[in-house]
């Protein structure tokens, strides 16, 4: 019988194909959710245009979803240790791209 202690951590290899390593541009990310799931739609908002087109659609588990918010919020951190903090505003996103963002996506 194994103890708690004597499991190995296991490690997965992720591969990353050249065409999703590429990458997609996102300067605007919807997040929705059912009781079931949370979807991202990580949109492109051009200045001047009426309209945004999704890159992209993730759909997560809600322990994902938590798991991936706290991974976001510790690399913010890190980045603004180094770099100084990212300051978000209702009045620079209008003179940017022309519109208000959603209340809930401004930060308090």
């Amino acid at each position: 019988m194994s103890k708690p202690g004597d499991q190995k951590t296991k490690q997965i290899q992720i591969e990353l194909d050249e065409q999703v390593g590429a990458g997609k541009y996102s300067n605007l990310a919807i997040v929705t959710h059912s009781p079931a799931e949370f979807i991202i739609d990580f949109t492109q908002v051009m200045p001047g245009l009426p309209k945004a087109r999704v890159r992209s659609r993730i759909i997560m588990a809600p322990l994902h979803a938590k798991a991936f918010a706290l991974a976001m919020m510790e690399n913010v951190k890190k980045f603004e240790n180094r770099f100084g903090e990212i300051h978000v505003s209702q009045e620079d996103w209008l003179k940017q791209f022309g519109f208000k963002l959603p209340s809930d996506a401004i930060p308090n």
